[in-house]
């Protein structure tokens, strides 16, 4: 099913073959960014070919209107859009009169390289522009982790088979348009452009929103790596857009080096009226630095990070190149530095989802930030919610809800829903659990019940009044039910009594009761202030709270002795993923929706996203039976899917399974499973990835304040390496099938039980 094309390397991704029906997949795939901006690989040059323009900035969107075909109360009025802005990149060539587009010349040589270990983009080609003349180029180009608003590219190039005028224009350009545009309208309108020699900047606003933005580019050229060649190139430019033009007699076989530097400001960051100074003060200042000095501290900042996440695998090079792929993009992807800042599930490689948040930030990306960039960055994850508390509450009223209930969104770039399909919009609320969840693991994993007082129980109390309120009594089951849900499977629609759901919500209830208690105790002026903030009536509303949870109906099924993914479920056809044919897969592009819906097939975990939330709530015999039942029947069409199944795959013993699931996870983009990577990466899975490492080949668990390890490896590997940031200390774990090494690096004295044995560092 995947599709292999990629050279195997532990630390590169290398394409080295032209195939312009990959080029779209490899656009993504050798993405880069630094978090708060990011770049597809789009070419610098002319590309006529299939492409996805794709240059993204963190924090600015687009609320792109509604398209529906019949409107419902409670819609969201908008979709918003991670937009596709500047065109820093471009650098077009004429050689003796031709356009350099590898879509229309022929293409001699190809290599392309993603090196993750220093944190940078290299391409190497060389194209026939005529017979017995070539043109042959070297680029390099990164985003910087340091000076964030800054790219920088290095174009080198030589002429063979004789002496020709090559024309080079260095642009910038914000007359882009994204291809998910609901009405087909371009989202920005140009404000300034100044061009002078060597330089330009632009600036564009959105036509909603009133985000602003400026780019500013410098360059250079040199010739042998002499000093810069004089230029005098000409000047122009139109609305959105602008270039600078000049001819160079290139000599046969001689080595040429253009350098061009680019720096984006938003208003994101900076004031408005001071965005075009701000972008041409720093593209300057990058320019007199100059490449080496800005690839130098590219490469220091990749070794600190690498220092503290990187997963050594020996003995499995497909295992550790899919691991340290998914660790890049993460690190690339979101640093911390801004609670404003979330986790697209696309990140910054592509349109699709809106590169808004999603549950997946709580369900899956904490708990890799948590391990491996500490408590700050983990915390400003959460923080992020009770900041959208207010909007969450306002979203919540929309459908009907009262007394200070939150539904955080499903999709959301500022608190507010902006998911208009409505069995996820209406119907997919098991997200408020998640959030709830990721509140409890970050105060288990670090131990900072301080963060209960200050933000946590508020944001808790909110969710368990919306679940008091969305649960309703069933005069006939005597017990309180949960009615038109979809839970984590979206194969499955307005069903009753999903038995994720309705464990997770009355968990939530449980979990702010106690919390409550908690709060109560440790500071009562936290409390009192919290109760008065949302009027609370502790003892009305705690009453609520106790008899619904206590009398919470699940379906299960005792003569299998497993609990029912939701009522009814037993009554669909019976059959397995296995036996579906490849040509039908994957069934979400071959299937009508309604065939979907009547079908038994599992897009992703479901009950079993439960059993992975609540293991230490279950026996090992009882996940073994619902997981014996429910992974046959799965059809892994989710990206989220594959990871859970490795951990308690790996749990469970069944190894086989666990590592078909791993590659499944590590490798989803890069052997494209799902037949869609042109589209973008699947950041957010990507962290259920590093979970399939180290919770299940590792077998980590935080239990009672300590760190617990039974790994379980691939028989096939020999070692597995990895650091662990644990409340005040820094582990490092190597794992093998001989023997176990846990060194503590810094901090505090820490126990940790290995294999049921405690071990003091």
């Amino acid at each position: 099913m995947h599709n292999k094309y990629l050279v195997t390397d532990e630390w590169k991704i290398i394409e080295d073959r032209w195939n312009p029906s990959l080029h779209q997949g490899s656009e993504s795939l050798f993405s880069i960014g630094n978090g708060f901006m990011g770049q597809r690989a789009n070419f610098e040059e002319s590309y006529s070919g299939q492409s996805l323009q794709g240059s993204y900035l963190g924090g600015v969107y687009y609320p792109d209107k509604t398209r529906v075909g019949w409107w419902k109360n409670g819609y969201p009025e908008y979709f918003a859009k991670v937009l596709n802005s500047v065109n820093w990149i471009g650098i077009r060539f004429r050689v003796d009169g031709v356009e350099l587009d590898l879509a229309q010349l022929k293409v001699l040589d190809f290599y392309r390289e993603l090196n993750m270990k220093e944190g940078h983009l290299l391409r190497r080609f060389k194209v026939e522009i005529r017979e017995g003349l070539t043109f042959e180029a070297e680029v390099c180009r990164f985003i910087s982790m340091k000076r964030k608003e800054i790219g920088a590219i290095s174009y080198q190039f030589k002429i063979k088979g004789g002496d020709v005028p090559v024309e080079i224009i260095p642009y910038l350009d914000f007359d882009v348009e994204n291809h998910d545009s609901n009405y087909d309208e371009k989202f920005w309108e140009g404000l300034e452009e100044n061009v002078a020699t060597q330089k330009a900047v632009i600036k564009a606003r959105t036509r909603k929103l009133d985000f602003q933005v400026a780019a500013a580019m410098r360059y250079e050229l040199y010739h042998n790596e002499s000093a810069p060649l004089p230029l005098y190139p000409e000047e122009s430019t139109r609305d959105k857009y602008a270039e600078n033009a000049f001819t160079l007699q290139a000599k046969a076989g001689e080595k040429y080096s253009l350098y061009k530097y680019a720096a984006i400001c938003s208003s994101f960051h900076y004031p408005k009226d001071s965005l075009v100074a701000k972008a041409d003060e720093l593209a300057s200042q990058a320019r007199r630095d100059g490449f080496k000095t800005l690839w130098a501290e590219q490469k220091a900042d990749w070794q600190q990070r690498w220092e503290q996440s990187d997963i050594s695998i020996e003995g499995d090079a497909e295992a550790q190149q899919g691991i340290r792929f998914n660790i890049f993009h993460l690190s690339q992807t979101y640093t911390g530095e801004d609670a404003r800042l979330n986790i697209g599930p696309k990140g910054f490689t592509g349109e699709k989802y809106g590169g808004s948040t999603y549950w997946d930030t709580e369900a899956y990306c904490l708990p890799f930030y948590m391990a491996s960039a500490g408590k700050e960055v983990a915390r400003n994850l959460l923080v992020y919610r009770y900041n959208h508390l207010e909007k969450a509450i306002e979203n919540a009223a929309k459908l009907g809800f009262s007394n200070g209930a939150a539904l955080y969104p499903m999709v959301t770039m500022n608190g507010e829903e902006c998911h208009n399909e409505w069995e996820i919009t209406f119907e997919e609320i098991h997200r408020n659990g998640a959030i709830a969840f990721g509140i409890y693991n970050y105060v288990r994993y670090f131990g900072d019940e301080a963060y209960l007082a200050e933000y946590g129980l508020e944001v808790l109390m909110a969710i368990a009044r919306f679940w008091a309120q969305r649960f309703n009594w069933s005069e006939s089951k005597k017990q309180y039910v949960m009615l038109g849900v979809t839970g984590p499977n979206e194969y499955e629609n307005n069903v009753n009594n999903n038995w994720y759901t309705n464990y997770l919500a009355k968990w939530c209830i449980e979990y702010a009761a106690e919390v409550y208690a908690r709060v109560a105790e440790m500071d009562p002026a936290a409390l009192q202030r919290i109760v008065a903030k949302t009027g609370f009536n502790a003892e009305g509303e705690l009453k609520q709270w106790q008899e619904i949870s206590s009398n919470v109906y699940f379906p299960v099924n005792e003569e299998l002795g497993i609990v029912l993914q939701q009522e009814g479920y037993l009554d669909k056809e019976q059959r397995m993923a296995d036996d579906l044919e490849l040509s039908e897969r994957p069934i979400n592009q071959h299937w009508s929706w309604d065939r979907i819906l009547r079908s038994c097939f599992i897009k992703q975990a479901d009950v079993l996203q439960g059993f992975y939330f609540f293991e230490d709530h279950f026996s090992k015999e009882e996940l073994e039976r619902n997981f014996d039942f429910y992974e046959p029947r799965t059809v892994h069409e989710s990206s989220l899917s594959p990871c859970v199944h490795v951990v308690q795959a790996a749990y469970l013993g069944k190894m086989d399974k666990a590592y078909e699931m791993y590659l499944r996870t590590s490798r989803l983009d890069l052997d494209d499973y799902n037949r869609e990577v042109h589209e973008g990466l699947h950041i957010t899975s990507m962290a259920g990835t590093w979970m399939s490492v180290v919770e299940g080949f590792g077998g980590m668990r935080v239990r009672n304040g300590q760190l617990h390890f039974n790994p379980r490896l691939p028989e096939h590997w020999k070692s597995l390496a990895f650091k662990i940031n644990f409340r005040n200390s820094v582990l490092k774990i190597r794992l093998s099938s001989q023997d176990h090494a846990i060194e503590k690096l810094s901090g505090d004295s820490v126990e940790v039980v290995v294999h049921g044995e405690t071990i003091s560092l």
